[in-house]
C-alpha cells in the first residue's frame, strides 16, 4: 500500500482511519516510558508509516509530556503530514493544555474523554448521570473553541447502559465532536457484543453521519483486533491501536495485525464498504513496508520485547520449522504462506558496506533505509559503525538499524560507563570492575565478585550509583544469525511501583549488557529528578463542572 500523496478528509468512508496511540496509551506499559527525544523519534517513524492520526500524548500529565506533545506537533504536524492529537479529561485545564501542545501542527485534534459506565461513575467520578451529560456538553463545547477538530471518548462505553450511552453521544454531536471513539476500556467485550454496540449506536444517535465512529479497546480477554474487525463491519471507520499492541495491562488492539488483516483479506471486508469484492483499492492508508521497521524501534525504545510467535512481526511469523510446510514453501510459498515478509518491509539484504566505506556512503545507505539524521547524530552512528565492521565481516540492514537505534535513542547519561572489566571461567570467581562518570563529574570505580560475569558487572555498578533497584527482566537477543553477530540486550528493573527499561546492543554481550544497565539507570533517574506524572485514566477528576 504506497503513500497517498493527496490526505484523506477525517469522513472519507472508503478506508479505515488509523489513529495511532502508542505513544499516549502505550507509553503507559509498565516500564515504557519514553523521553522527548525518543517520542519524537517514534512519531517521525509513525509518519513514514503514513498513519492518519498520532494521538502524541497527554499534556497536562507533567512539562516533559507537554514538551514531547508540542515538539511533535511542530515538527511531524506539517500540512501533508498526520493530524496531532493531545489526551485531555473533561477538564478545562486539560484541554487547553492540550490545545496549547497541539497549536503548532497543521492539523490538530482535542481528544477529551469522561466516563459513562455507572461503575465509574459512581465510583471514580462520583457524579451523576445528569452531571456528566452537562460536562460533556460544556467541556466538547470548550475544546472547539480552539479547534474544529474535537474527539469525545465516553471512556467505559463497553459496560455502559445503552440508552444512557446514546444520550452522552447525542450531547457530544451537539456541542461539535467530530470524531465519536467508543472504547472498551477494559477489554470485556466480544466481537459479536462490540459490532452491536456500534450498530446500536449508529441506529440510535441523532446526527451520527455527521461524525466519524471511532474504536478503542484493550486485549484482557485476547479478543482487541477481532473486536475492532467486527467494529469495521458495523460502520467504523476509526481504529485507535498501537504498535506492537503495546498499551494498559494486556495491551491495545495491535495496529500492524489490524492493518494486514485489512489487506490480506480485503475481498472479505470490500463489500462493506460499498466496494466490489474483487477491488485492490487499499482500505488503510498505511505504508505496510514500514511496519516491521516500525515495530523494532517501539521495542528498542520502549524495552518491550516482541513475542517469537507474535503475529506479523515476530521472529517466526514467516519462519517454517516442519517438514511437511518446508517442502510446501519450497514448491510455492503461497501454500503455507498468506503474506509476503517483504510486505512488511522484512528483508535479508546484505550490504556491500565495510571498515573502509566513507561516511557519504553510510549516509546514502541509512537514507534508503529510511534513517534522517542530524549531522552530530550521523557522527555518533558513523563511529560506532566503523567500530562494528572491525569485529564483523558482513554489516546487515538489521545491524544498522541496531547501530542507528543504540546510538540516537539515547537518554540524558547522569552515569556515564567508562571501563569495564571482567574475570570468569569454569574454575574462577566472576569478578568485575567498573568506572562511571557520576553526575557531580567525579571518576568512581568498584569491582564485585557474582554468580557469573553480568551478575558481578551489576553488583559492581549498584555500588559505585548506590540506588536501590531491584532487575526483574533480563533479555538477550540475537540482531543476525552467526558468530560474529551484534546482540541486544534488554533489561527491566524495578524502584518501588515503577517499572524502568534499557537497552544496548554490542558484538560483546557482557559489555552491551553493562550498558543496558547503566542506560535502565539513567531513565530511573531522571525520573526521580522530574517527579511522578498524572495517568489520565487513573485521577480523579475535580469535583465540579468545568474545572
Amino acid at each position: 500500500m504506497a503513500k497517498d500523496t493527496v490526505k484523506n478528509t477525517a469522513r472519507d468512508t472508503d478506508r479505515v482511519l488509523i489513529f495511532d496511540t502508542t505513544l499516549r496509551d502505550g507509553e503507559q506499559s509498565p516500564g515504557a516510558t519514553m523521553n522527548v527525544a525518543e517520542k519524537l523519534a517514534v512519531a517521525k517513524q509513525l509518519a513514514r508509516l503514513n498513519v492518519d492520526i498520532i494521538e502524541a500524548g497527554f499534556p497536562f500529565a507533567s512539562p516533559g509530556d507537554f514538551e514531547a506533545v508540542q515538539r511533535i506537533a511542530a515538527e511531524v504536524g506539517t500540512p501533508n503530514g498526520p493530524t496531532i492529537c493531545g489526551l485531555a479529561r473533561a477538564t478545562k485545564g486539560d484541554i487547553e493544555a492540550a490545545a496549547k501542545a497541539v497549536a503548532p501542527a497543521a492539523n490538530g485534534r482535542i481528544h477529551t474523554f469522561l466516563a459513562t459506565s455507572d461503575i465509574h461513575m459512581k465510583y471514580k467520578l462520583k457524579k451523576s448521570r445528569a452531571d456528566v451529560l452537562a460536562m460533556t456538553g460544556e467541556m466538547v463545547a470548550y475544546a472547539k473553541s480552539f479547534t474544529d477538530d474535537i474527539e469525545f471518548s465516553p471512556e467505559d462505553a463497553g459496560r455502559s447502559e445503552p440508552d444512557f450511552l446514546y444520550q452522552v453521544l447525542d450531547r457530544a454531536i451537539a456541542a461539535g465532536a467530530t470524531t465519536l471513539n467508543i472504547p472498551d476500556t477494559v477489554g470485556y467485550l466480544t466481537p459479536t457484543e462490540f459490532g452491536d454496540l456500534i450498530r446500536g449506536i449508529k441506529a440510535n444517535v441523532s446526527n451520527i453521519d455527521r461524525v466519524v465512529i471511532s474504536v478503542h479497546g484493550h486485549n484482557d480477554l485476547g479478543l482487541a483486533v477481532a473486536n475492532f474487525l467486527e467494529a469495521v463491519k458495523a460502520g467504523a471507520r476509526q481504529l485507535e491501536c498501537t504498535i506492537n499492541g503495546i498499551g494498559e495491562r494486556a495491551g491495545n488492539a495491535a495496529l500492524e495485525e489490524l492493518v494486514m488483516a485489512l489487506h490480506v483479506r480485503r475481498q472479505y471486508y470490500n463489500p462493506f464498504f460499498g466496494l466490489p469484492a474483487e477491488s485492490e483499492a487499499p482500505l488503510t492508508n498505511i505504508n505496510t513496508k514500514e511496519l516491521y521497521k516500525s515495530s523494532r524501534l517501539v521495542s528498542n525504545v520502549t524495552g518491550m520485547l516482541v513475542q517469537p510467535n507474535k503475529a506479523i512481526v515476530g521472529a517466526n511469523a514467516f519462519a517454517h520449522e516442519s517438514g511437511i510446510h518446508q517442502d510446501g514453501v519450497l514448491k510455492n510459498r503461497l501454500t503455507y504462506e498468506i503474506m509476503d515478509a517483504q510486505l512488511i518491509g522484512l528483508n535479508n539484504n546484505l550490504i556491500v558496506l565495510g571498515k573502509h566505506s566513507g561516511r557519504n556512503a553510510f549516509r546514502t545507505r541509512l537514507g534508503e533505509l529510511g534513517f534522517e539524521l542530524s549531522d552530530q547524530e550521523l557522527n555518533k552512528a558513523f563511529l560506532r559503525f566503523k567500530d562494528v565492521a572491525d569485529k564483523k565481516k558482513e554489516i546487515s540492514d538489521r545491524d544498522l538499524e541496531a547501530i542507528v537505534n543504540d546510538e540516537t535513542l539515547q537518554i540524558a547519561e547522569h552515569f556515564k560507563l567508562e571501563l569495564i572489566q571482567v574475570s570468569c571461567g569454569s574454575n574462577a570467581t566472576p569478578t568485575a570492575t567498573v568506572t562511571l562518570l557520576m553526575p557531580d563529574g567525579q571518576d568512581l570505580t568498584d569491582a564485585a565478585i557474582g554468580t557469573g560475569p553480568v551478575d558481578a558487572i551489576y553488583r559492581a555498578i549498584n555500588r559505585v550509583v548506590q540506588i536501590e533497584n531491584d532487575l526483574i527482566e533480563y533479555s538477550v537477543q540475537s540482531v543476525t544469525a552467526g558468530i560474529d553477530a551484534m546482540g541486544e540486550v534488554t533489561i527491566r528493573l524495578q524502584q518501588g511501583e515503577r517499572i524502568y527499561s534499557g537497552h544496548a546492543a554490542n558484538t560483546d554481550i557482557v559489555v552491551a549488557s553493562a550498558y543496558a544497565y547503566v542506560n535502565a539507570l539513567n531513565r530511573l533517574y531522571t525520573a526521580s529528578q522530574a517527579g511522578e506524572s498524572i495517568h489520565p485514566q487513573k485521577e480523579k477528576i475535580p469535583v465540579g463542572t468545568g474545572v
